[in-house]
């Protein structure tokens, strides 16, 4: 994370000498569109994108998908502008999703397309069992909204990826239910998708379970999956009787009934017992 995309930080201010001097130099090399902005009055942000970094997400998207049984892994990205950057983001993750064996969308996806050989001895062949597809990011939005039982597991980068989680976190119930893991090679965090809210600190009012299921989460990935399971089914439990339950999951968020995190958090542990 934050090492590719635009999400890199490698940004330029605008009105700086150094600014100008590179748009300068970007306009020197462009053989296509340049930059037309008035160069005192014009940022730069930076967008790297490799061939390693793309192949790392996407065999983590699709071992995912075959440790866990899942139907189809979606790209997303904004090939159709960014050619050189997301065009190569398509290109990694149709080679990725040839050496797992997955059955692509539309056979025109996979012309031309080689197994990543960096992946041989690696990649489990799903026989078919998963399906690759694509969709632009303003699309797979609009999608998302209208038929999201339609998609499985996504795989995009940074600046996207964020983007369409929190528009997800909105389809289930909001940030408030919103596990979240950041997942390494050598190691693995787990947190709430909403951070740490710091000015919701001792109030006892927000919603809990993002980090219970960032919990659950974790179990997960530990092989802790009846603990996993078992903690996951009284999460939802509380959820459906709908009694006690934060604020955030009430019809009317003045509902006076709402309890606090500590007692939705107690009620969850009940069931568990």
């Amino acid at each position: 994370e934050n090492t590719e995309d635009l999400y890199a930080g490698v940004e330029f201010k605008a009105g700086e000498k150094n600014t100008a001097a590179l748009i300068e130099k970007i306009n020197e090399f462009a053989t296509g569109k340049k930059i037309n902005t008035p160069l005192d009055e014009t940022g730069i942000s930076i967008k790297p994108m490799s061939y390693q970094g793309t192949r790392d997400i996407c065999n983590y998207a699709f071992k995912y998908a075959v440790d866990n049984k899942r139907k189809a892994v979606t790209s997303i990205c904004k090939a159709n502008i960014m050619k050189f950057t997301d065009g190569l983001w398509y290109d990694e993750t149709r080679a990725v999703a040839k050496a797992y064996g997955a059955k692509f969308e539309w056979d025109e996806l996979s012309e031309g397309v080689d197994a990543d050989p960096k992946l041989a001895g690696i990649a489990t062949d799903c026989g078919g069992s998963i399906e690759y597809n694509e969709r632009l990011i303003d699309n797979m939005c609009m999608q998302l909204v209208q038929k999201p039982e339609l998609y499985d597991v996504l795989v995009t980068s940074n600046l996207y990826g964020d983007i369409l989680s929190d528009l997800c976190a909105g389809l289930v119930g909001g940030l408030g239910v919103a596990p979240g893991s950041n997942i390494g090679t050598e190691a693995a965090i787990f947190e709430a998708t909403h951070g740490s809210a710091p000015k919701y600190k001792g109030q006892n009012k927000v919603n809990p379970v993002a980090l219970i299921l960032s919990g659950k989460m974790m179990l997960d990935y530990l092989g802790e999956h009846e603990a996993a399971a078992k903690l996951d089914q009284a999460v939802a439990d509380v959820i459906a009787e709908g009694k006690d339950v934060t604020y955030d999951l009430k019809d009317d968020r003045n509902d006076p009934t709402a309890v606090g995190t500590q007692e939705m958090a107690d009620a969850i542990c009940a069931k568990m017992q």
